[in-house]
């Protein structure tokens, strides 16, 4: 469990606050407007209205005891570049801020921020791979090479096991897990596991890799 201390109860804030709480974070909320809050107030630790370009809000709530500071602001960037700023000044162990053009990246970065995300852009990425392969049901981007793709089981491996296919030696990708359609997942089978087409493969690999096993299907 950790403490987090999110500042914009926008979409983006707001999804990331319930997905926190889900988690059993302790989560503090700020927004400058109250109406923002009032949805998430009965799950979170604490929530305060306040303008945080002002360095007294954030001292007011002692910035250094979080473990992660998130700065979610998407239509003001000044206000987001200002925030970044200010909280590593106030004594923040790790900033994370939304961003959603490269140059803002830069700024954000080189103004304190940790880590910056792009929620939006890397949602399309993630549809667009989703939707442009018929065969990938989930995408993950873990780097510009490797990824974890979620495809179906091949024909040819029914009723066979990861050892009898030589699966990672063959097709270069290594299984992380198996999902049904219920969702349930099995994570690290072994080699005895045996192929069904009641389930899909959670696989992860490069790109080139993982289209030659989908252009087999």
């Amino acid at each position: 469990m950790k403490s987090i201390l999110i500042i914009g109860m926008g979409r983006f804030g707001n999804h990331l606050c319930r997905k926190m709480v889900e988690l059993k974070n302790q989560v503090m909320i700020i927004d400058i407007e109250e109406e923002k809050l009032s949805a998430m107030m009965p799950f979170v630790t604490s929530a305060k209205i306040g303008d945080c370009t002002n360095v007294d809000v954030l001292h007011s709530i002692g910035i250094n005891n979080f473990d992660i500071c998130f700065v979610c602001i998407g239509t003001n960037f000044q206000s987001s570049l200002e925030i970044t700023s200010l909280l590593k000044e106030q004594g923040a162990k790790y900033v994370v801020s939304k961003a959603t053009r490269d140059i803002q990246a830069k700024f954000l970065l080189r103004n304190g921020a940790d880590e910056v995300i792009y929620p939006d852009r890397d949602i399309a990425e993630k549809m667009a791979m989703r939707y442009s392969a018929d065969h990938v049901f989930d995408y993950i981007e873990l780097n510009e090479e490797f990824s974890v793709y979620e495809i179906p089981v091949l024909d040819k491996w029914l009723g066979k096991s990861i050892r009898e296919v030589d699966f990672r030696a063959r097709y270069h990708v290594n299984i992380l897990g198996t999902k049904k359609e219920s969702d349930e997942m099995q994570l690290m089978p072994g080699a005895d596991y045996i192929f069904n087409k009641e389930e899909h493969l959670m696989v992860i690999g490069k790109k080139e890799d993982v289209n030659n096993i989908l252009k087999q299907i």
